[in-house]
């Protein structure tokens, strides 16, 4: 990784903590971590199916789990702290021209390159500070994700948080969402609508190293 000098990269982890033990009863499906993702395998750095945040965002992102319970619904997880080492494999996947396994269920109208090029993929992750978060709602009363008219990493301007391409339904719960994330401390990004991050994060300069692993926060 490229830094300069107000950028560091280090192991601690001893501002993160786990999502799940700050806020219980919180879904995880932690795509990155399996093979169902745009690159089509484990990513580097992803050795436990876990969402680990800084203390600061776990706290905000608890607020915003009580207020969508008291409504029906929780949240559901699907990438938090991301390692520096995992957007260096995303880039390196980026160079690799016949890689396209996943093309037609992430990206079926773009080409690899334009991902980086339309600011879907980073070479540098907000991820990487700790306080960024990709997450979606759960209906309690039906135990399904709430349809947002798109799915999570559907890399396609369909995914535009304010794209009137989905039906008023979807746009409604795009909203939802995102007016919830914003009113507890988040921001959002301007071509995903599952992607939101704390405005006032701790560590806005420092990008983190230390695999996503529960047995690491406790070394």
């Amino acid at each position: 990784m490229t830094t300069d000098y107000r950028q560091r990269v280090t192991m601690d982890p001893s501002g993160f903590v786990l999502l799940a033990d700050f806020v219980p009863g919180i879904v995880q499906e932690i795509r990155y971590y399996s093979t169902y993702n745009f690159v089509g395998e484990r990513i580097d750095g992803y050795e436990e199916p876990c969402a680990l945040l800084t203390r600061e965002a776990a706290r905000a992102l608890k607020a915003v789990a009580n207020e969508v319970n008291a409504q029906g619904y929780r949240l559901k997880i699907y990438d938090a702290y991301r390692p520096a080492c995992a957007v260096r494999h995303f880039v390196l996947w980026g160079v690799e021209d016949l890689d396209l396994r996943m093309k037609p269920y992430f990206y079926p109208d773009l080409e690899k390159q334009e991902l980086f090029q339309k600011g879907y993929i980073a070479s540098q992750s907000g991820h990487s500070r700790g306080s960024a978060v990709d997450l979606t709602l759960l209906d309690m009363s039906t135990g399904r994700e709430v349809d947002m008219g798109s799915p999570f990493d559907l890399f396609s301007e369909i995914s535009h948080p304010d794209s009137r391409a989905v039906t008023d339904e979807q746009y409604a719960n795009r909203m939802f969402l995102q007016k919830a994330m914003v009113r507890n401390g988040f921001q959002t990004l301007d071509c995903e609508w599952w992607h939101f991050r704390l405005a006032d994060e701790p560590y806005p300069d420092t990008y983190f190293e230390f695999p996503v692993s529960s047995a690491y926060l406790k070394r």
